[in-house]
């Protein structure tokens, strides 16, 4: 049966979620905050510790994950199975001939001698029009 575009969008989501989820309980649990953790994300952790005694941390995590994901799926909406997510495996950095040096950007060129490089100057024209007018009617209204 093909997936909906909406239960696709879903399970995007919901993986989202879960590895986000998933990594903030972690740590808050290093951090000794396992008590203060709602009982789902408890739960979760404690099938994760569970899954630690029988096989690698990453396979535990992945597979906490994968629990978690199926269990937002269907609390989102998502009908039926929820769609595989193709998993996220990170590859350790080892080869750092190719890290690219940190460089300052570009300085910016600097203002013209007036300092109104970037403000185009009104017509000297305009303004002694503009003068001029005021000056008149001043001279006709005021009388």
């Amino acid at each position: 049966m093909p997936t909906k575009a909406a239960d696709m969008l879903i399970a995007r989501r919901a993986d989202t979620r879960a590895r986000a989820d998933f990594a903030t309980w972690k740590m808050l649990a290093k951090l000794n905050g396992f008590s203060a953790l709602p009982a789902e994300a408890q739960s979760f952790l404690e099938g994760y510790r569970q899954l630690l005694a029988k096989m690698t941390e990453a396979d535990a995590s992945e597979a906490t994950i994968q629990l978690m994901y199926k269990s937002y799926y269907a609390e989102m909406g998502g009908s039926g199975t929820p769609p595989e997510i193709p998993s996220r495996a990170s590859e350790p950095v080892t080869d750092t001939g190719n890290v690219t040096a940190f460089r300052r950007p570009a300085a910016r060129p600097k203002p013209g001698p007036s300092g109104q490089a970037e403000k185009p100057r009104l017509p000297v024209a305009l303004i002694f029009c503009c003068l001029a007018v005021v000056y008149v009617s001043i001279r006709y209204f005021w009388r």
